[in-house]
């Protein structure tokens, strides 16, 4: 069984490439995020098309998250319970389902903006929650999984620069913090092999030549319960679909379970 997850920073811009990336991957079940668009947009038909089922959670220009799969789609829950919001407003970054004998969470975290700002403590507050949402399923028998963009680089080997970063968030002691809190409610980070250079990045700036210079993050994780991390066989990076005209700046994350 083949699960992915990958931010394509529109699906209504992607889409050519995610049905083509989608046939020739063989991928089974696609956590999306950074959807842009709305459910009643969202390309359901041409992904039924290939044979998959959409389970959406989207309202507009930002944000935007979904599980696409071709294996089952049971047990849609959209937006997260516990969720703090953000100015009054419960945006659309988490929904879960289960696909065959696997049960999925697609999540996007929020990106914090600035430490000083309103959204980083938002972020903070979004972590507890998912913590909350997940830890039943996360303490389970069954393979269970929270795949998506989190926005925080667990570690300092997961910025091509720590430096570069000082100051910023994505690397604050705080979001590591609410990942290590994320983990100890029974999950594992499933860290992919780079398919180039020696570092898995996920996240490359479009700004900079930051792709070609490898001026990378890892933010884009797996984080599996005990059994999904023992039916792990292989995890990548598709780092090839990062490249070309019209390439979202994340790459597809790709892990193959035993059947």
């Amino acid at each position: 069984m083949r699960i992915a997850t990958w931010n394509v920073n529109s699906i209504t811009a992607r889409l050519p490439r995610l049905l083509a990336w989608l046939e020739s991957s063989g991928t089974d079940v696609l956590c999306v995020q950074e959807a842009k668009t709305t459910e009643e947009q969202f390309p359901s038909e041409a992904l039924r098309e290939l044979g998959y089922e959409s389970a959406v959670h989207a309202t507009g220009r930002w944000n935007g998250v979904a599980v696409v799969s071709r294996v089952g789609l049971e047990d849609v829950v959209k937006g997260l319970p516990g969720d703090p919001g953000y100015e009054g407003v419960q945006e659309p970054r988490a929904v879960s389902a289960t696909c065959g004998p696997v049960r999925v969470w697609s999540v996007y975290v929020p990106n914090g903006r600035e430490v000083d700002h309103p959204h980083y403590a938002y972020k903070l507050q979004w972590f507890e929650a998912l913590r909350a949402a997940v830890a039943g399923d996360a303490a389970g028998d069954r393979p269970f999984a929270v795949l998506g963009d989190y926005n925080v680089a667990p570690t300092d080997e997961d910025v091509y620069d720590r430096a570069a970063f000082e100051g910023s968030t994505h690397v604050t002691p705080a979001e590591r913090a609410a990942l290590a809190s994320l983990r100890e409610a029974g999950l594992t980070d499933v860290v992919p092999r780079p398919l180039k250079y020696d570092h898995p990045y996920t996240y490359w700036d479009y700004r900079q030549l930051c792709f070609p210079k490898n001026r990378g993050m890892r933010i884009d994780l797996v984080y599996g319960n005990e059994p999904f991390a023992k039916a792990v066989q292989d995890a990548y990076v598709d780092r090839e679909e990062r490249k070309g005209k019209g390439a979202s700046d994340h790459a597809p994350v790709v892990v193959d379970l035993e059947a």
